[in-house]
This record gives structure tokens, sequence and C-alpha cells, in this order.
């Protein structure tokens, strides 16, 4: 699944580890989910966009798979 992590991530000078802080997982799940390696789980999903205070689906892209 396509997303916009990386970017929003950049927008506020956050690291990695940073998010995962924030998100309360590893940095490496952060990693996976940045690279398309892993999809978080829908409960993470949601996390990361009430964290950016964005809608899901403009943080995840699922159409163009």
């Amino acid at each position: 699944m396509k997303n916009k992590l990386k970017v929003l991530r950049a927008m506020r000078d956050w690291s990695q580890a940073d998010l995962a802080e924030r998100l309360d997982v590893s940095r490496q799940a952060v990693n996976a989910i940045e690279t398309g390696k892993h999809d978080p789980s829908l409960p993470l999903a949601f996390r990361i966009a009430r964290l950016f205070e964005m809608p899901i689906e403009e943080v995840f892209d699922d159409t163009d798979q």
C-alpha cells in the first residue's frame, strides 16, 4: 500500500525513531511501513492519521497496487 508517511514525517522534521515513539511502535516498523514492505494494522493506520490530523485515505492509498 502506498503512503505519504515519509513526506509527512519529513515535514515535521521527525526521524523514524521520533515517529515510532509517538506511535508506540519500533523504528523498524515505521521503516517497513514507509517502504511498503508492511501494511499497518487498521488501528495503527488510524493512529497515524490522527497523529498527522488527516483523514486516513490522505495518508494511505490502496488504489494503485
